[in-house]
C-alpha cells in the first residue's frame, strides 16, 4: 500500500512541476539549448499541496479497499417508547411471601390458582368467607379458586373430610346447595356450639340438606375422599401454613389473612397474569 502511496505522489508532483517534455520541430544547424527555470517558493508550495491531496486521497481509497468483507452489519436499534414501569401497591416482605421453589397446585397450569386454606373452627376464617364468597364469584375465567381445609389437629381432620364429602355429593347431584351447606357448617360450630367432632352428628347435619345416610357413608369413607384429604394435607405443609386464613396463588405466593388479603389476591393475579 505504500509503495501505491508514493506512486501517486510523484505523478501528481511530475504534473504540478510541468516536467512533461514535448516534441520539439526539427532544424538545421546547431540549436540553442533552453535553459530550465529553477522553481520558486510558489512553485513548491503548489508541489507539496499537490503531493498532500494525493497522500488524502491515495489513504481514503485504501481505508475503504481494507474494509473486512466478513464485519457483520450493526443494524440500528429501534427506538421503543418509554413506558412508564407499573407501579405495584403491594410489596414481597411486606405485604406476602414468595415461595421457592414454586410449588404444585390442586389443579393443571392452564388457570391461575387460588388457593383459600382455612378451617371450620377457626373465627377468622368464618368473618372472612361471605367476602369470600363475593369475591370467587367474581374472578376472571382464567382463574381457579380452591380451598384447601387444613388439618393442624384431630378435629381439623373431621372437618376437612366434611368438606371433601359434601364437595363429592355436590359434584354427583347428591347436595342441592352446596354453598348453604359450607355456610351451616360454620354457622353449627361458631354460633351453635356444634363442634361436628362425631361422624353420627355429621351425619345428621348432612341429612338436614337432604342428603340420604347411604349416601353419606359411600361418600365419607370413599377413596376420593381420602385422596383428596392427603393432597390437601401434603400442600398445607409444601406451602408452609402456620395458620388461618391463609391465600396462596398459583403456588408461588403465600398471602397471610389481614384486613387486605383480597385485593393483595388480584395484584398477584394480575402478576402472574403479564407472565
Amino acid at each position: 500500500m505504500k509503495h501505491l502511496i508514493w506512486i501517486a505522489a510523484l505523478l501528481i508532483l511530475s504534473t504540478a512541476c510541468g516536467t512533461r517534455e514535448e516534441s520539439a520541430p526539427a532544424v538545421d544547424g546547431p540549436v540553442a539549448r533552453e535553459e530550465t527555470p529553477t522553481p520558486g517558493p510558489a512553485a513548491d508550495r503548489t508541489a507539496d499541496e499537490a503531493v498532500e491531496r494525493a497522500l488524502e486521497v491515495v489513504e481514503e481509497s485504501a481505508a475503504v479497499e481494507e474494509e473486512d468483507e466478513n464485519e457483520p452489519i450493526v443494524l440500528a436499534a429501534a427506538v421503543t417508547s418509554d413506558v412508564p414501569a407499573r407501579e405495584w401497591r403491594f410489596r414481597e416482605g411486606a405485604h406476602y411471601e414468595r415461595m421457592v421453589p414454586t410449588q404444585p397446585t390442586v389443579g393443571g397450569a392452564g388457570k391461575i390458582e387460588v388457593a383459600e386454606i382455612f378451617m371450620y373452627s377457626c373465627p377468622h376464617c368464618f368473618d372472612l368467607e361471605p367476602s369470600m364468597n363475593r369475591w370467587s364469584e367474581n374472578l376472571d375465567p382464567g382463574v381457579r379458586f380452591v380451598r384447601i381445609p387444613a388439618q393442624f389437629n384431630r378435629v381439623a381432620v373431621l372437618h376437612a373430610q366434611i368438606y371433601y364429602t359434601h364437595e363429592i355429593l355436590a359434584r354427583n347431584g347428591k347436595l342441592a346447595d352446596p354453598h348453604a351447606f359450607h355456610m351451616a357448617v360454620f354457622a353449627e360450630f361458631h354460633r351453635r356450639g356444634n363442634r361436628l367432632t362425631s361422624q353420627t352428628v355429621i351425619r345428621k347435619l348432612f341429612e338436614r340438606f337432604g342428603v340420604s345416610a347411604e349416601d353419606f357413608e359411600k361418600a365419607w369413607g370413599s377413596f376420593e375422599v381420602n385422596q383428596k384429604l392427603r393432597v390437601a394435607a401434603d400442600l398445607t405443609r409444601r406451602y408452609n401454613i402456620l395458620s388461618v386464613p391463609a391465600v396462596v396463588v398459583n403456588g408461588k405466593y403465600r398471602v397471610p389473612n389481614s384486613a387486605r388479603v383480597l385485593e393483595i389476591a388480584d395484584e398477584l393475579i394480575v402478576r402472574e397474569g403479564m407472565r
